[in-house]
């Protein structure tokens, strides 16, 4: 798949087959995850993949906005850590951009993902801290559910032209 293909078509997919997600599929979309930019190049991730269906099934009582965990066969918990930051705070740019390349490579191998937000809310940081047993320096910032989709949506152009500003505001 062509990178602005992947960009224009990647969709937020909730639902999923009930099909496992192999180890080497995994392999390849942490790969590109951990091929973003960092500042210094400091690479302040962890990536924890869980596929056990007791922890999944347990996600949506720490974050209702991740029910599809239930039905994911697997979910990457993004994580930061504090002993590798660059800057204050640049933990949280260099995750994001990787959770940008872990969706698309997801997408490009015919899987579906969804982002679901965990930093800053603090109830869900430490709802994770306490499920996955994260140590203190340890900050997951993004539970990204994980499957061959069960839903087709549509390409939207989200190109919006009063968005866009030239040189001056």
């Amino acid at each position: 798949m062509e990178v602005l293909e992947a960009i224009y078509t990647r969709r937020s997919i909730r639902k999923y087959q009930d099909k496992p997600v192999t180890e080497e599929i995994i392999r390849e979309i942490l790969n590109a995850a951990m091929s973003a930019p960092s500042a210094g190049n400091r690479q302040p991730w962890h990536f924890m993949v869980i596929t056990e269906r007791e922890i999944l099934n347990r996600v949506p009582d720490i974050n209702s906005h991740a029910a599809m965990a239930r039905e994911a066969p697997a979910a990457i918990l993004v994580c930061g850590d504090l002993n590798l930051k660059y800057y204050p705070g640049s933990w949280v740019l260099d995750c994001s951009a990787a959770v940008q390349n872990l969706l698309l490579a997801a997408h490009a191998m015919g899987m579906g993902a969804v982002w679901t937000g965990i930093y800053p809310r603090r109830e869900r940081i430490e709802g994770f801290r306490r499920l996955m047993g994260l140590p203190e320096h340890i900050v997951p910032l993004a539970f990204v559910p994980l499957g061959y989709p069960a839903q087709e949506l549509p390409r939207e152009n989200r190109y919006k032209e009063e968005r866009v500003h030239y040189n001056r505001w």
